[in-house]
């Protein structure tokens, strides 16, 4: 069988669980450069693939101006070039440096939760300690 070419607006929205509004949106932004047949939007098979990019990008935390120069970069020759995968590289380098430090500062949050559920549980203790103290006085 052989591999479909072009693709609807409403194709790709269920592949890949987007809204049409957000494919608009991406070509809006210039991501994306379907032709047109009429009013109807015709994406091709690069248009598919960079949607699949872009939301692989938004997993990782990259922004639409970062997948915009990538995407630059790779125009600029058949084949992508040097500059890009250095780029490409320099940007996750980024991201997993950004996401190092979310997880320490969950961890930190961790901790401080954990030490103030502790405080909270001694002085929980304490107060029934003195409520059951008061009790024993007034019975004698």
């Amino acid at each position: 069988m052989a591999e479909k070419r072009t693709f609807s607006i409403s194709e790709l929205s269920q592949e890949f669980d987007v809204t049409t509004r957000s494919i608009r949106f991406y070509e809006d932004e210039g991501l994306l450069k379907p032709t047109r047949r009429g009013q109807t939007r015709v994406f091709s098979t690069k248009d598919r693939v960079r949607l699949k990019l872009i939301l692989r990008g938004k997993r990782m935390g990259f922004t639409l101006a970062e997948t915009r120069e990538l995407f630059d970069l790779w125009d600029e020759t058949e084949t992508g070039n040097e500059k890009q995968l250095l780029k490409m590289l320099e940007i996750l380098d980024a991201r997993r440096a950004h996401l190092e430090q979310q997880k320490n500062d969950i961890a930190q949050a961790e901790m401080e939760m954990e030490t103030a559920e502790a405080r909270c549980r001694e002085a929980l203790a304490e107060l029934q300690r003195k409520k059951e103290q008061e009790l024993v006085k007034d019975e004698t």
